[in-house]
């Protein structure tokens, strides 16, 4: 039951560090920002902004999607990213605090 248990606490460890890695950049902290300022955006609205080509932006989009900290749709030819606020207030939750906190 142990290895279960130890396995699962495992991957619990991996999504949290995929999280934290997309966290952990000064541009797409920038990127969470202004999604946080002005909602769904356009790259082609967004790229300009952030002072980045589309290509190095849709990088960092990239990784923050996978991360589901952002979530994307696809209206026509044009891809308009908006933050995960569920996922956010989750990784700032205290669901996240009990992994390390001890039962003093």
């Amino acid at each position: 039951m142990k290895e279960i248990q130890d396995i699962s606490l495992e991957k619990v460890f991996e999504n949290y560090e995929l999280k934290f890695k997309a966290l952990a950049d000064k541009k797409r902290l920038q990127i969470i920002n202004i999604l946080t300022q002005k909602g769904s955006m356009c790259v082609c609205d967004l790229a300009p902004i952030v002072d980045m080509a589309q290509s190095k932006l849709s990088y960092h989009l990239k990784i923050l999607l996978e991360a589901n900290i952002i979530t994307k749709e696809t209206k026509g030819t044009w891809s308009y990213y908006e933050l995960n606020q569920k996922e956010l207030n989750h990784l700032l939750s205290h669901e996240l605090c009990c992994l390390f906190k001890t039962n003093d």
